[in-house]
């Protein structure tokens, strides 16, 4: 995972940055991707450049261009493909305890789960079960830092920021249990 945009610049609402976005119909459903010169900074689904507007109010939103295309087919890839996840670069930022958590939720092979407590212990915090379920939620780029891996130690799914069905599906597919993208 490259963090290449600074934690000042999120907190500032992307100022002196552009960002490059598309809208892409996936498997999943429509998925909005946007990308700083860096790499990509967003990744989420039913949102559009609204959304985009709320989160990144002082950048300068740019409907594709740059590399994003070439992003964009990563990305697609990534969510058809997840046991061979291509190296996307990725443009975010967060505190040093989420980057800790978004670290480790990349260390959770497809098809296998954890639970908080066991990504907040992955991250040497293991009384910050809490914070570390705000950590996964707050994951600015779905599927590439697979949040979705994540759920309730009594084995319930938890939360998705993109709906419960959506996050079934994924591990559903993820550990070879539905046809999700057979045609």
């Amino acid at each position: 995972m490259t963090a290449a945009m600074t934690s000042s610049v999120w907190n500032d609402g992307g100022a002196g940055v552009s960002i490059y976005w598309a809208v892409a119909e996936t498997a999943l459903g429509s998925m909005l991707l946007a990308a700083t010169d860096k790499g990509i900074c967003r990744l989420s689904f039913d949102e559009n450049e609204s959304t985009l507007k709320r989160r990144f109010p002082n950048a300068t939103l740019l409907r594709k261009g740059g590399s994003l295309a070439a992003l964009i087919d990563g990305a697609v890839f990534a969510i058809q493909n997840p046991r061979q996840m291509p190296q996307l670069p990725l443009d975010i930022g967060g505190t040093d305890f989420q980057m800790a958590v978004w670290r480790a939720l990349l260390q959770i092979p497809a098809g296998e789960t954890r639970n908080y407590a066991e990504i907040a212990a992955a991250v040497g915090k293991p009384d910050a079960v809490r914070a570390a379920g705000s950590a996964n939620g707050a994951n600015p780029v779905s599927v590439l830092i697979p949040c979705h891996r994540v759920i309730r130690s009594d084995g319930g799914l938890g939360g998705y920021a993109y709906g419960l069905e959506r996050k079934r599906r994924l591990l559903a597919w993820e550990s070879g249990q539905d046809g999700l993208f057979s045609v």
